[in-house]
């Protein structure tokens, strides 16, 4: 079941009643459960199922709002690994890129982006509307303003009936724009302008993405077809993915990174205990990702997928983590740390498509793969001259795609649909996002100049250092 399908049903009901007991002192909370059953059993039927279409409401609402959150902190998670990654005169205006993003895609989803996803579009259609600004339904604001219990009744009869209320489902659909505009912003590290790169954030939040959730999620044509992509190893990941490397390919190659014989200049992390706290703070909002795409918490089957979902996501993403570790050697030459750190990125993002299977090793080998992509990835990536400076194309563009087709392999996809998905999306989204930075860079421009990258760009675009004690030494090999 994918993020975007509205699978939460109203009227199911109170399914059970839960006790607290405690150290022995069972007795107060034992009586007060037995009074609270015998008024459910006095309460006529339609007080009884409205009982439960309230909690599931709120459950559900509820829901969104919390795994929502886990999933923004992500954001945090991409900042630590991405300021860590690169060079320390170029970390501030890493974390101003981060912080930036996240505001730009919650504008421009809410100005238009979300009705482009999900507003008035047609089954098997392209997009939705295209009306600005997204918010509370009319049937919310009669109950915020409600005088008086019983209007208050009689607004809720209709806000119930749609199982959540309309903002939580917006910011839980907002946090995942900010993650695919988050992976752009590792790959082009250190080379593009700050503005030039919110341009291209302001477009891909606001039309790109919202494109493609249309035809997916929103219940376009992909969705039509029948493709299956539960939280968005492609919608997301790939997605991002395919932005990133156009960009890679329009603004080029770090100055120095490969040298004219042919080697590759070696780029390692700044502060590597800054990229493993990002990485381990990205795995834990994967489990909002994942798990708060059930989009229901309202009984006994949403809690067991919920748990098997959270299950698969962790042993994907520690597989991954073991075979980067283990490939590494013999790919890179050494034990690679970014490599192994990756690795739990690409089992992650690997599990994405199809993190709700009940065969739990599936989600060993999907996440195994998906680590040894990276390794692979990284080292295609350097034999091609395209410099990504966090390992952001392998970890979310290649192993969104193999994810994508492991869904037809453990997750009952069709491997054909799967393909023209994975296909049509690449294409809409890499020629797209290729436009873009190309018309940018023809205007405004979307390198900085060669004094900034030799200066740092938090010097020469912020005048603010991230580590101002440091002292700067020249670097021997350019």
């Amino acid at each position: 079941m994918s993020n975007g399908a509205r699978r939460i049903e109203s009227g199911r009901g109170l399914s059970r009643i839960s006790t607290w007991a405690g150290h022995g002192r069972i007795a107060l909370p034992a009586a007060i459960s037995v009074a609270v059953c015998a008024l459910l059993l006095l309460l006529p039927d339609r007080a009884l199922a409205a009982v439960g279409e309230e909690t599931q409401f709120v459950l559900n609402s509820f829901s969104f709002l919390i795994w929502g959150a886990l999933v923004m902190w992500m954001c945090a998670g991409f900042t630590m690994l991405e300021s860590g990654s690169v060079r320390t005169k170029n970390a501030s205006v890493i974390c101003l890129k981060n912080i930036g993003l996240y505001s730009i895609a919650g504008l421009m989803f809410y100005l238009i982006g979300y009705n482009i996803m999900y507003v008035g579009v047609d089954e098997g259609g392209w997009f939705g509307t295209l009306t600005l600004f997204y918010g509370t339904t009319g049937e919310e604001v009669e109950l915020l303003n409600a005088a008086d219990d019983a209007a208050k009744a009689a607004a809720a009869g209709a806000v119930l009936g749609n199982g959540y209320s309309t903002m939580s489902d917006w910011f839980f659909q907002m946090v995942f724009v900010a993650t695919t505009a988050s992976i752009v912003s590792g790959t082009l590290a250190e080379r593009v302008k700050l503005w030039s790169f919110l341009l291209f954030i302001t477009v891909l939040t606001a039309i790109i993405y919202p494109v493609i959730g249309s035809w997916t999620w929103g219940g376009g044509w992909l969705s039509a077809m029948g493709f299956q992509d539960f939280a968005g190893s492609t919608i997301v990941h790939s997605t991002g993915g395919w932005a990133a490397l156009a960009g890679a390919l329009v603004v080029g190659a770090r100055k120095g990174k490969f040298r004219a014989d042919g080697s590759v200049k070696s780029t390692p992390p700044s502060n590597v205990p800054a990229v493993t706290l990002g990485v381990f703070i990205l795995w834990l909002g994967w489990f909002g990702f994942n798990g708060g795409s059930q989009l229901a918490l309202s009984g006994a089957v949403d809690a067991v997928a919920i748990s098997n979902i959270l299950a698969n996501t962790n042993l994907a993403a520690a597989a991954g983590v073991l075979a980067a570790m283990a490939l590494s050697r013999p790919v890179l030459g050494r034990v690679d740390l970014l490599a192994s750190l990756n690795g739990a990125i690409g089992g992650l993002v690997a599990i994405t498509a199809g993190p709700d299977i009940v065969e739990h090793y599936w989600a060993v080998v999907i996440g195994g793969v998906g680590g040894a992509i990276i390794v692979l990835g990284m080292k295609l990536l350097d034999r091609l001259k395209i410099d990504d400076v966090v390992g952001a194309v392998p970890a979310h563009l290649f192993a969104g795609i193999w994810g994508t087709i492991a869904a037809s392999i453990a997750a009952g996809a069709d491997l054909g649909v799967q393909i023209v998905g994975i296909l049509a999306i690449g294409a809409f989204v890499f020629v797209a996002s290729w436009v873009v930075w190309w018309l940018i860079d023809k205007t405004v421009g979307a390198r900085i100049t060669p004094i900034t990258e030799e200066l740092g760009q938090d010097v020469a675009e912020l005048g603010i250092e991230a580590y101002p004690e440091f002292v700067v030494v020249p670097d021997m090999d350019d």
